[in-house]
């Protein structure tokens, strides 16, 4: 069943990251950020789309391509540096792994591809970006991850060994972080999705849901009400609700 799309909650003037920003989820929930009242930035590797799509939503941009860790961790800094420290951090970027990549069958160059661009760029993200939310004691982040990386489910099936194993690793990092950082009581708040399968450049044009129903989740995520005494954070969502990995 699709999750129905919810009226936008209008927030106060916001900083907000998006990764993965110039298209699909990224820039649909760069669009709900900007619709919510927030003051984007969008990062990602493609000039030429990240100016198209900043121009198409009133955003601005910093390019940074997380194939070069090294590199991308002296732009992060710049970006702190040049727009402030964020409110809301939400990270879209991913790659999908070789259609025959079990785990016998993965040579070490696209195993650290995905790895690093999947999960070794997010904790770089975590690490340059939410120290400065933690201590502020303010701030969201919303982390894309998939249901393949659940280890309940679909995710302990077999095949698409990095890219399942990345999001596995995705789910255990904001979980270990949410813990870390009192679980939603100091007043920052991290969680991961699963968009479910749909229409972007990695699930094709015939997959059954549009980006705004992949993205209405992390939108909502990251400008809900939040009260640490009822509400739970550091959790693994799909349609609003909490489900197991």
């Amino acid at each position: 069943m699709h999750a129905q799309i919810a009226p936008i909650r209008i927030i106060s003037m916001t900083l907000a990251f998006v990764t993965g920003g110039s298209r699909g989820l990224g820039l649909e929930s760069a669009r709900g950020l900007r619709a919510a009242g927030a003051d984007v930035v969008l990062l990602a590797s493609n000039r030429s789309r990240l100016e198209k799509a900043a121009e198409e939503i009133g955003a601005r941009f910093k390019v940074l391509d997380f194939s070069n860790l090294e590199q991308s961790k002296t732009l992060l800094e710049e970006a702190v540096a040049e727009f402030g420290i964020p409110d809301t951090v939400i990270l879209a970027h991913g790659v999908m792994s070789e259609k025959m990549s079990k785990t016998l069958k993965t040579n070490i160059e696209e195993w650290r591809r995905v790895l690093g661009i999947n999960l070794d760029s997010v904790f770089l993200c975590l690490n340059i970006l939410a120290p400065g939310m933690v201590e502020r004691k303010s701030g969201r982040v919303v982390v894309y991850s998939a249901c393949l990386g659940r280890m309940s489910g679909p995710g302990n099936a077999g095949g698409l060994a990095p890219y399942r194993i990345s999001k596995a690793g995705v789910n255990a990092l904001v979980r270990n972080l949410a813990h870390e950082t009192g679980l939603g009581s100091r007043g920052f708040l991290i969680d991961a999705i699963c968009p479910n399968h749909t229409r972007t450049d990695m699930g094709g044009e015939n997959a059954p849901r549009s980006v705004a129903e992949g993205a209405e989740t992390a939108i909502w995520l990251a400008t809900r009400e939040f009260d640490p005494a009822v509400d739970h954070t550091g959790l693994f969502w799909e349609d609003r609700a909490i489900i197991p990995w």
